[in-house]
């Protein structure tokens, strides 16, 4: 209990005997495991239980003398066991309201009288013992545990001196293993959420250690570790600081300068408050620039060490690497390589601003970054930051200072006192981790790539070139650290004064802690306050960083908590400042763990759509609009959908879809297309009727709405009976007429999105013919990004599939268009195009022309394709390409390669690729030349391998392929041999009438063979032969009568070969 309570338990700021044990998650799980540890020792350990404290351990308990039972004297509310000390001293006693325990015997049954008060019982006896080993053991032992190098034979010598001494070793080994199990769990805690690596911190200081000494050649006087203890992660900063990235702390001296007192982070190094020791709360705090690495800081500090470092061989020295947060299933995602790693973390220097003189005047131009760096997910989806102005409600006049009540000032003096401490705001509330709540797996909707990569921060080491805005809010910033309530107001009213969405002011609030005192704002009874951090924080969590940092610090729990207040201008900014920060996994995952996900729902129930609404009214409607917004940016997350669906979110969503407002209906529609990946989504979206909304709102004239409306549409159309809807409320006219946007690409991207889907069935390809949307469709093929080609093409597919649309893609240029697009990479691109241009193929002047471009070799080659989808649908469409060519025997010929090709991909798995290569090999077979080809490179006995099949798609095509394989050679004896025969008897059983004609095919080419011919009559083919006879379908009813004839005919020869000879 001595190092985990010195080392990893976190305390308030004052921590000279008199702190407190924070509430964070850490704490709690320290003091569960120390409830435990005393709950079990008297059964567990109980000669050890019965050892007598060498001085008491007192607190102020909340219990009072009637919990105590059998085995105490009770005389009015005083309490004294039965059980005394050789001194005469009761082992427990109640003097209310303090108690004193003198062994773990009686701490263990006062626990159990706590009963549902036991953890507020420890907390209480460990804030009043600081240092309860001491009291435990004595002095001497509690010393042998701080040094913690009591290795055994010290403790053995110890044990032979007396049985007293022996007792005493023994407990306290048991504390020790107590010690190392709780530092080893706040540990195990610390790498769910932060995975440090002190490796190169080390090897810098190393290097510096060498560097330093008292020689004139030196240097650096000094550099050491204010701590000597290293944790087993290697780090030596009290776990409730690791969570922060923070690895150690240093003392350095320079030999020009005084002492520097340096943080070692994962994010760089910095100067801190002066930590001279371990324990100092309040000088956590950074006060300087963060530095890529300590010889950086030390160039800019120390000009003696700048100097004289150029003479020495610094090349191999490591850098900090940055923190990489994990959580739950992220741990398995691929590391940045080193350079991108370094990238991201030595480029962490205040973004230079370029200041240029107009009309006399200094104008401050927005920071290249933003103008540059496009936020884009690799599927193209950017993030939106839009700059806004300030509207007037918005100003200083929105939280005025008016003057508050005494009662009021003295309540905010108490809420403030924190905040007023220069040190404390790093150990106040913002230290709970949002990631330490109990483990959950999670899953999402988006890819790896639509997350959040870690922006790399570009600051210049000089700080001569920032703007005068970013100083100005660094003074603002300490002014709100120690201001009182009314301070506190006017600080944040002239905060947001200035630009909040440039990067220069989000940085400077930041960099210099104001985010810790906006969070702690947020905890705060002062509305006003509250207010005016949201508003803050609404702005600047556009910022990546900063959203990040928010729930690093634990920010989200607070922010989700106000969605309960019963002011409705806060939950409207609680639920906006959401919507920006849930952009990332771990955000709205720690919403969700909080319950954020119901609150928001609870925030849409409102009345949007009537014709004059009240004041209060038109509040809960911006309430319910902001509430959108969070959901929407929580929809991302698989479980979050479902966690929206069962607190009742569908309906409400579906009522909001109503209102007249584009605000509003963006981020309903963005929330609802988002979740429509969910077929319990697409069907509610079905029966609630939403269709009707969607395809009304496709005419509006925003372009945003459309686009969100159209892709709403895209992945409900998957469902046949919302494509039936779409055709029902007239929605295809609009969305072909949302093609003449082309510059819009996303919005382009969804409205052709919505056509394919749409286009799947054939009276919509229809109605899409009234409209000329094939034209139209044809005409976008050229000059547009991948995601808008796959759908074009996938829709040109589906058009492909009634013949008189194929004559118009040719007419319009489409089969060439089609043809240059097969030389892609892009794997879903590449198999809508292979099945366009197969339905393309079944007209023969498409083939000519198809021909003629060598777009057969083209999707030849995409059998190499390490995607089965591309192979597979490469295969079909060949199918066409060979049965329509002029001279499809010496097309394929003149293919170097590609017999052999497709021969190997019969050894593949994939039941899909297996059946179209069958297919592909049916229609090749047909050339006797080509037969030969294949026959030699050992199709045989790789189609009978496949004939155990249960896969009715393959049997069919595999049975056709081993009917038109049987007219080469001894192929059909061959077939015999390899053990086809018999498993193609039993396909005969199979409902697929296709299965049947193909297989009875099959049989009669093999029943020419007589071995093959007693083979199928043994296995009782005839009888479903006679009624398969009897089909309606002409070509099944003469493969089966040959079938028949041909084992009837060898049973005759059989007879008269008995008879005669």
């Amino acid at each position: 209990m001595g190092a985990s309570l010195a080392r990893a338990a976190q305390w308030t700021a004052a921590s000279r005997g008199t702190g407190k044990l924070e509430s964070t998650p850490m704490n709690e799980s320290l003091l569960k495991e120390l409830l435990r540890f005393v709950e079990q020792f008297d059964s567990q350990h109980p000669q050890e239980a019965e050892r007598v404290f060498e001085e008491p351990l007192q607190w102020s308990t909340t219990l009072v003398a009637s919990d105590f039972k059998t085995g105490y004297d009770i005389s009015d509310s005083d309490v004294r066991s039965h059980e005394e000390d050789s001194e005469g001293h009761p082992l427990l006693q109640l003097s209310p309201p303090i108690i004193y325990a003198r062994c773990f015997s009686q701490l263990s049954k006062l626990v159990h009288l706590a009963d549902d008060r036991k953890l507020e019982e420890v907390r209480a006896c460990l804030e009043e013992n600081r240092n309860p080993v001491t009291k435990i053991l004595g002095a001497s032992f509690a010393r042998i545990l701080e040094k913690e190098c009591a290795n055994d034979d010290v403790l053995n010598k110890m044990k032979d001196q007396d049985m007293d001494t022996e007792a005493k070793v023994k407990l306290f080994l048991l504390l020790q293993n107590m010690d190392e199990q709780l530092l080893r769990k706040c540990l195990e805690q610390i790498s769910e959420q932060v995975r440090l690596d002190p490796t190169p911190v080390k090897r810098e200081v190393e290097w510096l250690k060498q560097l330093s000494g008292a020689g004139e050649k030196s240097l650096l006087k000094s550099v050491r570790y204010t701590s000597d203890y290293e944790f087993s992660n290697g780090c030596r900063a009290p776990p409730w600081r690791q969570v922060h990235g923070e690895i150690c702390y240093l003392v350095i001296e320079p030999c020009d300068t005084e002492a520097l007192y340096i943080t070692c982070s994962a994010a760089g190094v910095f100067l801190n408050g002066c930590i001279k020791e371990e324990g100092e709360d309040s000088a956590y705090e950074r006060t300087s620039d963060m530095y890529k690495d300590l010889m950086t800081l030390l160039k800019t500090q120390s000009p003696h060490f700048a100097e004289n470092i150029i003479n020495q061989d610094f090349g191999a020295t490591q850098k900090i690497e940055h923190v990489e947060l994990v959580a739950g299933g992220e741990q398995g995602q691929l590391q940045r390589s080193n350079d991108q790693r370094e990238k991201n973390v030595h480029e962490r220097a205040r973004q230079q601003h370029t200041l240029k003189k107009a009309g006399g005047e200094k104008k401050y131009e927005p920071c290249p970054r933003w103008k540059t760096l496009d936020l884009r997910s690799s599927c193209g989806k950017a993030e939106e930051k839009k700059p806004s102005k300030r509207s007037g409600e918005e100003k200083s006049g929105e939280i005025q200072s008016k003057k508050l009540g005494p009662g009021a000032k003295n309540k905010m003096k108490a809420e403030f006192s924190v905040s007023s401490l220069p040190g404390c705001l790093s150990s106040h509330k913002v230290n709970t981790p949002a990631g330490a709540m109990p483990s959950d797996t999670f899953s999402e909707s988006s890819s790896m790539s639509e997350e959040e990569e870690e922006q790399p921060e570009r600051r210049p080491e000089s700080n001569t070139d920032l703007p005068s805005e970013y100083w100005q809010i660094q003074k603002l910033v300490k002014y709100l650290k120690g201001g009182d309530q009314t301070a506190t107001v006017l600080t944040l009213c002239a905060m947001m004064d200035f630009n909040l969405m440039q990067e220069t002011c989000q940085l400077a609030i930041r960099d210099v802690g104001g985010l810790e005192v906006l969070i702690n704002l947020l905890d705060t009874d002062e509305v006003k306050c509250k207010i005016g951090s949201l508003k803050i924080l609404r702005k600047i969590s556009h910022n990546v960083q900063i959203r990040r940092a928010i729930v690093d610090m634990g920010g989200l729990p607070s922010i989700v908590k106000i969605l309960d207040s019963p002011v409705k201008e806060l939950k409207a900014l609680a639920a906006e400042t959401i919507a920006n920060v849930a952009k990332f996994r771990r955000a709205r995952r720690t919403i969700r763990q909080y319950g954020g996900i119901k609150k928001l729902v609870k925030l849409l129930d409102c009345v949007p759509n009537l014709a004059n609404l009240t004041a209060n009214q038109e509040r809960d409607v911006e309430v319910a609009r902001c509430g959108a917004l969070a959901l929407w940016s929580c929809s991302k997350s698989t479980k979050n959908k479902e966690s929206i669906r069962r607190a009742g979110g569908i309906p409400l969503l579906g009522r909001l879809l109503k209102s007249p407002h584009d605000s509003m209906l963006i981020p309903v529609v963005g929330t609802l297309q988002e979740c429509a990946s969910e077929e319990s989504y697409r069907a509610a979206i079905q029966t609630e009727g939403m269709v009707r909304d969607l395809v009304k709102n496709l005419s509006s004239n925003n372009d945003e709405l459309q686009m969100h409306c159209a892709s709403a549409i895209f992945k409900c159309a998957e469902d046949q009976q919302t494509r039936e809807l779409v055709l029902k409320y007239k929605g295809l006219q609009p969305l072909v007429s949302l093609l003449s946007k082309a510059d819009n690409k996303q919005l382009l991207a969804a409205a052709t999105g919505a056509i394919w889907k749409c286009s799947i069935s054939m009276e919509n390809v229809a109605k899409f013919q009234e409209y000329k949307a094939l034209e139209v469709l044809v005409g976008v093929l050229t000059d547009q990004p991948e995601e808008v080609l796959i759908n074009v093409v996938g829709a040109l597919g589906e058009f492909a599939q009634i013949p008189a649309n194929k004559a118009i893609i040719r007419k319009c240029g489409g089969i060439k268009c089609l043809v240059n697009l097969l030389t892609g990479t892009n794997q879903a691109l590449l198999v809508n195009v292979t099945k366009a241009v197969g339905a393309c193929a079944t007209d023969k002047e498409n083939m000519a022309i198809i021909d003629q471009l060598d777009g057969v070799r083209l999707v030849w080659s995409l059998l190499k394709n390490p995607s089965a989808d591309v192979q597979s649908s490469a295969a079909w469409a060949l199918c066409p390409c060979i049965e329509n060519a002029k001279d499809a025997g010496e097309m394929v010929r003149s293919l170097v390669g590609g017999l052999e090709l497709i021969v190997n991909l019969l050894k593949t798995t994939n039941n899909e690729v297996l059946a179209s290569i069958c297919a592909a090999i049916a229609k090749i077979a047909k050339d006797k030349e080509n037969l030969a080809v294949l026959t030699d490179h050992g199709v045989v006995p790789l189609l009978a391998k496949l004939t155990d099949t249960t896969d009715d798609r393959l049997r069919c095509h595999l049975a056709e392929a081993i009917g038109h394989c049987c007219m080469w050679g001894n192929n059909r004896s061959t077939f015999g041999e390899t053990g086809a025969v018999a498993p193609l008897v039993r396909y005969l059983k199979s409902k697929d009438k296709a299965v049947h004609q193909s297989t009875a095919m099959a049989l009669y080419q093999l029943s020419k063979d007589p071995n093959n011919s007693i083979i199928m009559h043994g296995k009782g083919v005839v009888k479903p032969l006679i009624h398969i006879m009897g089909s309606d379908d002409e070509m099944l009813q003469e493969a089966a009568a040959g079938c028949v004839r041909n084992i009837r005919l060898l049973a005759l020869a059989n007879r008269n070969a008995q008879l005669f000879y």
